[in-house]
């Protein structure tokens, strides 16, 4: 077996729906402590560091994606992380923002700020670990409506729809302001490290969208829109991460938002041929296997499951195979690297 060589210009061929020279691996996130486990290197504690630690961490941080067979590696910082008083998403707090009192005062200004002094350190230490032939996929994580949803909650997000609508709406004005002024520094200062941007915005569930289509519509994909438009002028492609049913949104998201490409798939809702068989004449698809089958399928299930998906998915655009979510802590790890090796082994790394 050779040694793997990374070429980044294969998820950029997927993201502009171009088949790729060799199936491109991928996933949107990978713990760092699954990556522990795996290599047996204490290493996840030290993007907190100092420039030394940082340096450590991205040292073996991209050095996996490496030599996992990755072209790519995957690395966002989130917006919501830096927004005072969040948490009730991701942490189920509540929410900071309760009606229009609240939306006067709470400091919108500052956090584009407050962004770039807690992660630009780590966005120039990612520029200077990444191998060669590698680039990054990602930018600032999070898109509008998890960053509304982590100061307000879902549930009083929804009474404040009913009961007023105008700051409903200027929730969501409001933190696109934000999000933009995110971008535009992003795109400007680290366009040179990543081949792909993209963001993380989960708009619905098993069975629909969490809120109503025509309200995304006009409230959330004209922010998208912009920030797609200034992704595209910087020559880069869009990668759009969306969990849930939203099969009712991709003609928007294809024709008015105009993304190039997009991830997530869950079984319960569309197996991963659908989604490229539906759209990927037009986008190319990120994804492959339900996060819960490398969970639990053997090494023989796994690679017919794999198999069988990768068959149908020839001839329809780019792709690119990984979870149809992620690869967090609870993974087994003998799962994972099961999935790796099956799609390395398709693409014939080991011959």
């Amino acid at each position: 077996m050779g040694r793997f060589e990374p070429d980044y210009t294969n998820i950029l061929d997927c993201a502009r729906n171009r088949e790729a020279k060799r199936l491109p691996l991928y996933e949107h996130s990978i713990a760092p402590e699954k990556m522990e486990e795996i290599t047996g290197k204490k290493f996840a504690s030290l993007i907190e560091g100092d420039a030394a630690d940082r340096k450590e961490f991205f040292r073996n941080y991209c050095g996996f994606f490496r030599d996992m067979g990755y072209d790519t590696v995957s690395f966002e910082r989130l917006i919501t992380e830096v927004m005072p008083g969040h948490g009730a998403l991701y942490y189920h707090t509540e929410g900071v923002i309760k009606d229009r009192a609240d939306f006067e005062k709470y400091p919108w200004e500052e956090i584009p700020g407050r962004f770039w002094e807690a992660n630009r350190v780590c966005y120039e230490s990612l520029r200077e670990g990444l191998p060669a032939g590698m680039k990054a996929v990602g930018g600032p994580g999070n898109g509008v409506f998890e960053c509304v949803q982590d100061l307000v909650g879902f549930e009083d997000l929804c009474y404040i729809a009913l009961d007023d609508p105008e700051l409903y709406e200027d929730l969501f004005r409001k933190v696109g302001e934000v999000c933009r002024a995110i971008w535009e520094q992003m795109i400007a200062e680290f366009g040179d490290v990543y081949c792909v941007f993209r963001f993380g915005d989960d708009l619905g569930f098993k069975s629909s969208t969490l809120i109503d289509p025509a309200d995304i519509r006009k409230l959330i994909f004209p922010i998208y829109r912009e920030i797609v438009k200034e992704v595209h002028a910087a020559g880069k492609p869009f990668l759009l991460h969306s969990c849930g049913c939203i099969f009712e949104l991709m003609e928007d998201l294809i024709s008015a938002v105009g993304i190039d490409a997009k991830h997530s798939n869950e079984d319960q809702i569309a197996k991963f041929p659908v989604w490229v068989e539906k759209y990927g004449d037009r986008i190319g698809n990120f994804g492959g296997i339900d996060t819960d089958a490398v969970c639990h399928l053997g090494y023989e299930e796994m690679k017919e499951y794999i198999t069988e998906v990768v068959e149908k998915c020839k001839g329809h655009g780019g792709f690119a195979f990984g979870s149809g979510n992620s690869i967090p802590a609870y993974v087994p790890a003998e799962g994972y690297l099961n999935m790796v090796k099956i799609v390395r082994e398709l693409r014939g790394d080991f011959t």
